[in-house]
């Protein structure tokens, strides 16, 4: 972790260029594995199938169930509030395996 609190972040194009550099392989290549891994998961996931990756973690849908929220609208005499029902909807979720939290607790103490 960055010094106050500030995290880096890694878009797609640096894991690329860190597993191209890494392997040894074309950067052209390593890009088609990575878009197919993510397309194999999101796949999956649109029909209903977990995806574990053992020592890293599980990509599953998860339930939410149907609550009521608000919709706030600003408008030039104020503020307009109505209560809204959000339906129950399914979303994908990823829990981080066992190891891998611990590896990221260990190398990233507050």
């Amino acid at each position: 972790m960055a010094a106050n609190n500030e995290f880096f972040v890694m878009i797609k194009a640096d894991v690329i260029h860190k597993l191209s550099v890494k392997t040894g392989v074309e950067r052209k290549a390593v890009s088609a594995v990575l878009e197919t891994l993510m397309e194999t998961i999101k796949s999956s996931l649109e029909r209903g199938e977990n995806v574990y990756l053992r020592e890293f973690g599980t990509f599953a849908l998860k339930g939410k169930a149907e609550k009521k929220a608000r919709n706030i609208v600003k408008t030039n005499d104020g503020y307009i509030t109505t209560t809204i029902t959000v339906p129950a909807h399914v979303v994908p979720s990823f829990k981080p395996a066992k190891k891998f939290i611990d590896r990221v607790k260990k190398n990233n103490q507050v």
